[in-house]
């Protein structure tokens, strides 16, 4: 199709006309984070100058006989809570070539928030942090790498950031043009080999990409993230990660050995002490009862955008499980992830506390190898906490020790959550 500027100008102005009126009257729908932190004007401003751009680039795109790939391309996220399998399931989509794979860029969120002055942290509350990840991942979808320099620390000088969280645990930032002559794809190699990331180059980058994926363990709810959902532009695919709670939090307790150590007292004790910290995992299982609540209903929002997965179907049969996701997301099954999964999913069981962020291991024995860890005294105790999450998805309570250290008898019940489509 050809067309001369003056009609793409024409238009470029008529849409932004429109847009304008409808983004005005709607704006008290979607900009409350925004209103909380008192920039309701730069919002506004903002979703306009999203539409010159994106507007500009197809007209570009036509002018110059290129197809604007746009409607095609695949945004998803992998929307999970912390110790639950996320990091796995994140390399399902990190080692196919054609995604662009971010691992936790809400970390600088969260981190910035924190680190914050006392009288700033006060005026921050749950919708403005909300508000912050949605406002990054919308930018980032738009592989708008520039957005995410309002949170790094330092603060990046000419868009070159000295710190990235996890740089490594994405392959696309470990590759030319963002680090070059790296032997292997090695998390911990690329994070010595390249130290600096040129946001520029990670912007360009993510454009040659035809699909983009993301993880996160830090938005609470599904529904924290419908105005995203809701976007047409994003074409947006959930891919929502469960796992039994006892296993989460014999993770945890394993991993964050600070945060856990009354846990770690009581595990190994058998004494409950008086300062353990019970909101944390009851926190957890009903954020994940009301986001499960939310996608099993099936909202007219989520049609043909989400999909539940237990992590423990994946350790089951990893590949057949990873051919399901793709097939929902609607992906090409790639060499590089089956590969990837024979190669990581049949060595030896980690032994408890040992290799705390690797995905290479037993699957199928790692699912519930925390029975053989966790004291019978703190699993009653969060079967209590939790007992409508674990019936929500098809998990067994145990009422001895002998059933909870019994491995032949799994506590997976055999359930088949179908992808909303």
């Amino acid at each position: 199709m050809e067309c001369s500027w003056k009609a793409v100008l024409v238009l470029v102005f008529a849409s932004l006309g429109i847009q304008y009126t409808a983004i005005k009257s709607l704006r008290t729908a979607f900009n409350a984070p925004c209103q909380e932190m008192g920039v309701e004007n730069r919002c506004l401003q903002r979703e306009i100058k999203d539409n010159i751009t994106r507007i500009m680039c197809e007209a570009a795109s036509i002018q110059n006989g290129v197809p604007h790939l746009h409607s095609s391309r695949k945004h998803i996220i992998i929307f999970a809570t912390t110790r639950s399998g996320s990091s796995f399931l994140g390399q399902l989509f990190n080692q196919n070539p054609d995604i662009f794979y971010l691992y936790e860029p809400l970390y600088h969120v969260q981190q910035a928030f924190t680190n914050s002055s006392a009288r700033i942290q006060n005026q921050i509350d749950r919708r403005s942090l909300l508000g912050a990840y949605r406002d990054l991942l919308r930018n980032l979808f738009d592989c708008d790498f520039y957005f995410l320099e309002n949170y790094i620390r330092p603060p990046p000088k000419d868009h070159l950031a000295i710190t990235f969280f996890r740089r490594g645990a994405s392959n696309a930032l470990c590759l030319p043009p963002l680090c070059e002559n790296l032997q292997s794809l090695d998390e911990h190699l690329c994070a010595k080999k390249c130290r600096t990331v040129n946001l520029t180059l990670a912007s360009k980058s993510c454009h040659t990409y035809r699909h983009m994926a993301i993880k996160t363990v830090r938005i609470p709810e599904i529904n924290d993230i419908r105005t995203l959902v809701e976007d047409p532009r994003l074409n947006l695919k959930i891919i929502h990660l469960a796992r039994d709670p006892r296993g989460i939090l014999a993770s945890r307790i394993s991993t964050f050995i600070d945060q856990y150590r009354a846990w770690k007292i009581w595990n190994s004790s058998g004494r409950k002490p008086h300062n353990v910290d019970l909101s944390q995992i009851t926190t957890t299982c009903t954020d994940l009862s009301k986001s499960v609540d939310t996608g099993l209903s099936k909202p007219s929002w989520l049609k043909g955008k989400y999909m539940l997965v237990r992590y423990e179907d994946i350790a089951k049969d990893p590949i057949k499980k990873a051919k399901e996701i793709y097939q929902f997301v609607g992906l090409e099954w790639k060499g590089a992830v089956h590969k990837w999964l024979l190669q990581n999913t049949n060595g030896t069981v980690a032994s408890f506390g040992n290799f705390k962020y690797t995905t290479s291991r037993n699957s199928a024995e790692t699912a519930e190898h925390w029975r053989l860890h966790l004291c019978y005294d703190i699993v009653h105790a969060l079967q209590d906490l939790c007992n409508i999450t674990l019936s929500q998805l098809g998990y067994q309570v145990v009422n001895s020790v002998w059933q909870l250290k019994n491995i032949s008898h799994s506590l997976v019940e055999p359930r088949i959550f179908l992808p909303f489509t």
